[in-house]
């Protein structure tokens, strides 16, 4: 067997029966001591051969061997590359601005360890790292592809971080199957996706992108070895692989074992393997402690590379700014839109005329709005508190956690939003701070000498109340939920921790809200910045920024924050709209797609239906042919494309394709109990029977007591709307749409919604027809006037 330890051979028992001549090559602990590994296995190979059939080589000594001979490998070219370099044939860094020698360590290691785990701090730079190691390989001819898995969010700060250090060509995938194939077989050298893509796409980009290196970032997201996502991405294949993850473990050792199963199953063996070698079990065999932690550490030490920003302090850069991008949410979007609408005609009056001072104020007021929005609704309705920016927050506050002493301070204009982050630390149970402008003045100085001498109290929340004569310097992060309108004031919050006297490197992270006012602000506090850079310390080309007139400057940034108004539609352009609604898609994108496939396979295909799961927002087609899925699939993977592939970021609706004896098997398993269904609703799309089984007398009993509730509380909205008691309609009208939808949904044979939003989703939403849209329409605005959604429940409620 392999010896890691020793890098040899080991006999595991029956030395005593090999003969004198070979034994004497084992020491007294079974380890080969006295002749080359490869000449010991030519001779126990050629005796097992002649004379000791029962002699057995274990199964793990090729590719032991294998390695063995790629760690040479690596050693001869990392000589080589060193020398190219004193030579200077090559040069020493492979970024554009010089490395720090502790990332041009990390630059090494990863590039010559092959499959090596980066677990730097938060803020070394561990992003850089791998980049500048994939640019050294793609220089050594080692890699022509690199695959860059990261969250969403952070897709757009590795285009720019790769793009800031490197002239490399950079793609981020995006859009439904027929895009993300495209970018997938454009092979761009670094090729940027998120984890929820690579669920479905790993054997596609094994395919068709072929990665010569996979860099995981923020690895932590394949911790759990079970798991959807970590099983998906253990799929990928690559010669090298990169894990970055500041935390590799949080709470258990096999979080560990997660991550090496993906960069070397060799290193900790099978799981069971494992667990018998560093988990203590009681006397009914459940895991009570760990043992023989220094021997995991040895076990992965040769993979793994970790820096405490104490350890490099002396290399450490002040201070490093990053950008994480969230995607709205669809409410978040609709309430988003609804300001931008407002803005875009004041910006279009504006550039004909000049506004009125009521309009001007209006236009504040809608700006302002669209920047509350991109944080969360909740910022101006208690009721909706749908907000991004805080699954972002959690996930880098638990990595600032597990790191010993780190402290940050989370700004935001807004303390509604500091309300939801305050709840976040307490579900955390996380010591924190308060500082906003509620707080008396008395009580401010309390809450900060809780932040500077309690160790335990680790977030400091603060609104720009707390943004300037502050000192907070024990802090070392900064996130700032939402972007100030100048950069003075973003340098005041920073300024908090990054000062004179602070003896730690400064990690800013800015949580900016993806296509929207806020991703274009970026661009305007850049331009401002470097005004004052120029003026005041002569830095960049003043000359370069231009200088326009008030008005001019005002409509110059109106466009810039919001883009163009919308023009309205004149003549010319009605060819335009001709042609764009014949290249509309159906309304029920799902039907029109059974109804092609039908055409298409004929009596090959025998059902279709969309299926929604318990957990998630998307559909799923399920179709079951005959026979030979996999030569029906790339067909019926087309036309899903064509019909749904836009779909993927709105309301996505993916596909599955089984035969009738794989679907019959599922069957079986299921009656059986070995698996349970996960459907929270199905709808038929083909074949669809003519003559539907009529309701049940319980079914239309129930029924009947849903529709009369609803009639009962739409006639009380009305009488309080008639009244002119408009806000007390309220409630009793969305309990009329309420009760109404579980009619429609009785009658439908669907699962009766919990709440109205949940009634307004597929698949109950088709049973709302035209009347949806008042209905969407009057729960997203909550001061809108209710009569439309009034007349469509009415209108609902008289059709039976």
């Amino acid at each position: 067997m392999p010896n890691d330890a020793a890098e040899t051979l080991r006999a595991e028992r029956g030395l005593e029966r090999l003969p004198k001549a070979v034994r004497c090559w084992f020491a007294e602990d079974g380890r080969l001591t006295g002749t080359p590994v490869d000449d010991a296995l030519a001779a126990l190979e050629k005796l097992h051969a002649a004379d000791l059939p029962e002699l057995r080589l274990s199964q793990e000594v090729a590719p032991w061997l294998e390695e063995r001979q790629r760690r040479a490998e690596r050693k001869d070219l990392r000589r080589d590359y060193e020398l190219k370099v004193q030579g200077g044939e090559w040069p020493a860094h492979e970024t554009r601005v010089p490395l720090f020698p502790y990332q041009r360590e990390g630059m090494l290691h990863l590039a010559f360890t092959e499959r090596s785990l980066l677990a730097d701090e938060m803020g070394l730079g561990k992003s850089i790292q791998a980049i500048a190691a994939c640019a050294l390989l793609r220089r050594l001819g080692r890699a022509e592809r690199v695959l860059v898995v990261t969250p969403a969010s952070l897709k757009g700060e590795w285009e720019e971080q790769i793009r800031q250090f490197t002239d490399l060509p950079t793609r981020l995938v995006f859009g439904g199957l027929a895009e993300r194939r495209a970018a997938y077989d454009a092979g761009t050298f670094f090729t940027v996706v998120n984890y929820e893509q690579m669920i479905r796409d790993a054997l596609e980009v094994n395919a068709r992108f072929r990665p010569d290196v996979v860099v995981l970032d923020e690895a932590q997201r394949i911790k759990n070895w079970n798991t959807q996502t970590a099983q998906a991405i253990k799929r990928l294949k690559s010669r090298y692989a990169f894990i970055l993850t500041g935390t590799p473990i949080e709470n258990r050792i096999d979080e560990l074992y997660s991550l090496m199963d993906f960069l070397e199953p060799r290193a900790l063996g099978p799981l069971f393997r494992f667990n018998r070698e560093f988990y203590q079990f009681d006397e009914r065999g459940r895991p009570c402690g760990y043992r023989d932690l220094g021997r995991l550490h040895e076990r992965i030490a040769p993979y793994m590379l970790r820096r405490r920003k104490s350890d490099v302090e002396t290399e450490l850069p002040d201070r490093t700014d990053r950008q994480h991008f969230v995607k709205l949410t669809p409410k978040q979007q609709q309430a988003y839109d609804e300001h931008h609408e407002v803005v875009a005609r004041l910006s279009a009056a504006a550039a004909r005329r000049p506004l009125t001072q009521q309009e001007q104020d209006r236009l504040m007021r809608h700006l302002a709005m669209m920047r509350m929005v991109c944080d969360t609704p909740y910022i101006l309705d208690p009721d909706v508190r749908d907000c991004p920016k805080l699954g972002e927050l959690e996930k880098i506050i638990e990595e600032c956690r597990d790191n010993e002493g780190v402290k940050v301070i989370v700004f935001s204009e807004w303390e509604k939003m500091l309300e939801l982050v305050r709840e976040l630390c307490q579900r955390l149970k996380l010591g924190f701070a308060w500082h906003t402008g509620s707080v008396p003045q008395q009580r401010r100085r309390a809450e900060i000498n809780a932040f500077e001498g309690d160790g335990d109290c680790r977030v400091f929340l603060s609104t720009d109340s707390g943004s300037t004569g502050l000192n907070l310097q024990n802090a070392s992060v900064v996130i700032n939920c939402d972007l100030p309108w100048n950069p003075a004031k973003l340098e005041q919050r920073i300024a908090r921790a990054w000062r004179k006297h602070q003896t730690r490197a400064v990690t800013v992270i800015n949580l900016v809200a993806e296509n929207t006012i806020e991703h274009n602000m970026l661009g305007t506090l850049a331009n401002k910045q470097a005004l004052a850079d120029g003026v005041l310390d002569r830095r960049g080309d003043l000359g370069a920024i231009p200088l326009r007139s008030g008005r001019q400057a005002f409509l110059s940034k109106l466009k810039q924050l919001v883009g163009e108004a919308p023009r309205p539609a004149v003549a010319g352009d009605l060819k335009s709209q001709i042609s764009d609604f014949k290249l509309a898609k159906p309304s029920d994108r799902p039907r029109a797609f059974a109804e092609e496939a039908r055409r298409q396979l004929g009596s090959a295909l025998l059902s279709c239906e969309e299926r929604f799961p318990r957990d998630g927002a998307h559909s799923v087609l399920y179709v079951i042919v005959e026979s030979q899925a996999a030569l029906h699939r790339p067909r019926l993977e087309a036309l899903h494309a064509q019909l749904c592939g836009d779909l993927e970021s709105i309301a996505p609706v993916r596909l599955e394709v089984l035969d009738r004896a794989t679907h019959e098997a599922l069957e079986r398993l299921i009656a059986a109990g070995l698996i349970a269904p996960v459907s929270r609703a199905a709808r038929p799309l083909h074949p669809v029977a003519e003559t539907p089984q009529p309701l049940t007398a319980e079914e239309l009993a129930r029924a009947k007591t849903h529709r009369e509730l609803a009639a009962r509380k739409l006639k009380m909205a009305r009488l309080l709307a008639d009244g002119g008691l408009a806000e007390e309609a309220r409630p009793p009208l969305i309990d009329a749409a309420l009760a109404l939808s579980r009619a429609l949904a009785v009658e439908s044979r669907l699962p009766e919604p919990g709440s109205l939003e949940d009634a307004l989703l597929p698949p109950l939403a088709s049973a709302w027809g035209a009347q949806a849209g008042p209905i969407h329409e009057f729960l997203a605005q909550p001061g809108a006037d209710g009569r439309a959604a009034s007349r469509a429940v009415a209108a609902l409620l008289s059709a039976k």
